[in-house]
């Protein structure tokens, strides 16, 4: 659970950082003035959108430290970094879980896929 004290004090000091306002701020991510006094002044707890908000203009600001206070800030990892970092990751992982699927399931054979659709709908393909 994030302590809304503690995260209001990493906020200030990413504001005090970048040296804005907290009006340029709510400016520059996006959000009104009053959610950030709020958030600062503890009577709001910060939402995911807002946390997004943040990490997005601000890539030098950690997801976890930002929310617990665990790692640094500013980010000692360039946001390329950080990039390549989880595209290597992810090809690893995918090419992990591939060669568990042909090896686990290569005496298996698919009986049917369904796709879903956003709207609800779906289609059902079936081997013959």
């Amino acid at each position: 659970m994030i302590n809304s004290e503690d995260f209001a004090k990493r906020l200030e000091k990413v504001i005090e950082f970048y040296g804005e306002t907290a009006s340029s701020f709510a400016e520059k991510i996006g959000v009104q003035r009053s959610s950030i006094s709020h958030i600062l002044s503890g009577r709001n707890k910060p939402s995911l959108d807002f946390v997004l908000k943040v990490l997005s203009v601000y890539p030098e600001v950690e997801l976890y430290w930002l929310l617990n206070g665990k790692g640094s800030f500013p980010s000692t990892t360039s946001p390329e970094e950080k990039k390549s970092d989880i595209k290597e990751s992810n090809v690893s992982k995918v090419k992990t879980q591939r060669s568990l699927i042909t090896s686990s399931e290569s005496d298996k054979s698919i009986e049917r896929i369904v796709i879903f659709y956003k709207d609800g709908t779906f289609k059902n393909f079936e081997h013959s």
